[in-house]
This record gives C-alpha cells, sequence and structure tokens, in this order.
C-alpha cells in the first residue's frame, strides 16, 4: 500500500476501495490518474442519491462537463480536489472526450430512476459507466491498442453487473431498481416489491442470467489478455475480485443480503496479489 495518498488517493480509497485496490496494483507512474479517475466516478455515480430532486441533479453533471470541457480545451481548471486531478490525468494520457461525455450521459440518465426493460439494456448502461471506466483506467497505465481497451470494456461491465447484484438492497432502498423488468416478471416480481425489500427471498431467477452474463463477459475479456500490456494488468485485477463476488453470489442462491457476500480488505488484498505473481486478470 503507499505510504502517503493524495486527496484523491484518499477519497478513492474511501469511496471504491475495490478499484482503488486495482490503481495500487498498476505501476507507480499512472497511480494519481488512476485515483483521480475513480475519484471522479465517484463523484458523478453519488449525484442521484445527493440530490433532492433530478434538475438539481443535471446542474452537477452539466458543472463536471465544465470541468471536462475546461481540461480538454487546456484551459485552467476549477480548483477542486477531484477536478485538478482529474484535468492532470487527461493531459497526461492523453484520455478520450467521448468516453467521459458516454460516462456522464449514463449518470444522467440514473436521475429518471426507469426500470431498464431487459438485460440488454442493463448491459448498456453497464458498459457506459463501468466499461468506460475500465478503459479509461487502462488508456491512463500506457495502452492504446483497440484489443486491450475493448477487455477493459467487458471487464469493467462485468464487474457493473456484479456490482447492481450486490447493491440491490441499498438501490432499493433510495427508490431505484437496476434488474431488468422483463426477469423481474419472469420471476413473478414487480418493481414495487423490489423497492419495498421483499423480493430478495425469490430473487435468484432473476438475478441468475445477470450473473452469467457477466461471467461470460470475465472469459472472453481473458481471450484478450496477450493485448493488454503488461503495465495495464494490474487495471484489470479487479475481474479477480468479480469472480469472487460472483461464486459467493452462486453459494448464497443470489440473495444479495447473505452475510457471505461480505470479503474484508485482507482477502481482496490476496486476490488481486495472486493474480499480479500470476500476472494473469
Amino acid at each position: 500500500m503507499p505510504a502517503a495518498l493524495s486527496p484523491a488517493g484518499r477519497l478513492a480509497r474511501a469511496a471504491d476501495y475495490d478499484r482503488y485496490l486495482s490503481a495500487v496494483f498498476a505501476p507507480a507512474g499512472c497511480r494519481e490518474a488512476l485515483f483521480a479517475l475513480i475519484a471522479f466516478n465517484h463523484e458523478v455515480a453519488r449525484i442521484p442519491e445527493a440530490v433532492s430532486e433530478p434538475m438539481l441533479g443535471r446542474i452537477r453533471i452539466q458543472w463536471w462537463r465544465e470541468v471536462l470541457e475546461a481540461a480538454f480545451a487546456g484551459q485552467p481548471t476549477r480548483r477542486h480536489e477531484v477536478a485538478l486531478p482529474l484535468a492532470a490525468a487527461i493531459r497526461a494520457g492523453g484520455l478520450e472526450r467521448t468516453a467521459f461525455d458516454a460516462l456522464l450521459d449514463a449518470r444522467e440518465s440514473d436521475l429518471e430512476s426507469e426500470v431498464p426493460p431487459d438485460l440488454a439494456a442493463l448491459e448498456r448502461y453497464a458498459a457506459a459507466t463501468g466499461g468506460t471506466l475500465a478503459a479509461l483506467m487502462l488508456q491512463a497505465a500506457g495502452a492504446r491498442e483497440a484489443s486491450a481497451l475493448e477487455a477493459a470494456r467487458r471487464v469493467g461491465t462485468a464487474w457493473a453487473l456484479v456490482g447492481t447484484l450486490r447493491a440491490a438492497p441499498l438501490s432499493a432502498a433510495q427508490g431505484r431498481v437496476m434488474l431488468p423488468a422483463d426477469l423481474l416478471a419472469e420471476a413473478g416480481l414487480g418493481p414495487e416489491e423490489v423497492r419495498a425489500g421483499r423480493a430478495f427471498a425469490r430473487w435468484g431467477a432473476a438475478a441468475a442470467p445477470v450473473g452469467r452474463r457477466a461471467g461470460e463477459l470475465l472469459r472472453r475479456a481473458r481471450q484478450a489478455r496477450r493485448a493488454v500490456p503488461r503495465q495495464g494488468r494490474g487495471v484489470l485485477l479487479i475481474a479477480r475480485l468479480a469472480d469472487l463476488y460472483l461464486a459467493r453470489l452462486r453459494a448464497a442462491r443470489w440473495d444479495p443480503r447473505d452475510p457471505r457476500l461480505d470479503c474484508g480488505p485482507l482477502r481482496k488484498q490476496a486476490v488481486m496479489l495472486t493474480g499480479a505473481i500470476l500476472r494473469r486478470y
């Protein structure tokens, strides 16, 4: 673990420990950029739960759009503990503007709290959020090959799908239902049951297809393992944590309330360290 952390590093560690670990296992020269990307993702992901109405959330999203506009135009950046290192990461890594736009568009859609109609829609959202972030992180670590970035998108998309399953009780408590409407209907569940917390005993039929798709994306990402440069593989070690979470979800019959889903920091570090030693995500 780094001996001292920047403000962005501290925020990344506190808000998104799993992705923070993936940054720690990346080369030291790109860690600050990775911390900035993780912190930025946290800042925009929490907007829906931090505002009382969608318009206020759109104002916050627009603030970040203006931060990005300045960063890509080479203009002075607003003095903010995440905006400043984010601008530095963009300039140092030659990161793509379209990727940030896609991520912000997806986060803005969160303000509407709509239930995804099917698994394809959920996967598109996961790709625009987790997939985009993973690809940006791999770029920041020096990867440029299209096949490597596609592997990162698949890892990040799978990670987002797994996160959707794990966070279902919290999302429901916030009034959000992220599992696809058609899978819920096939399981005999309605969105209101989910929001009321009454659905999780019958959750498996709706959750299992999402978990299977996440596993498939991880397998496809690993088929392109040789395309990912060595210095970027640490970023994708989060795939190993996705395996761990999927295994525990299956053992819990997909019930996200099962205490077996909890993984301590030492266990997570061990999983990632094994991957780093083997040089396999």
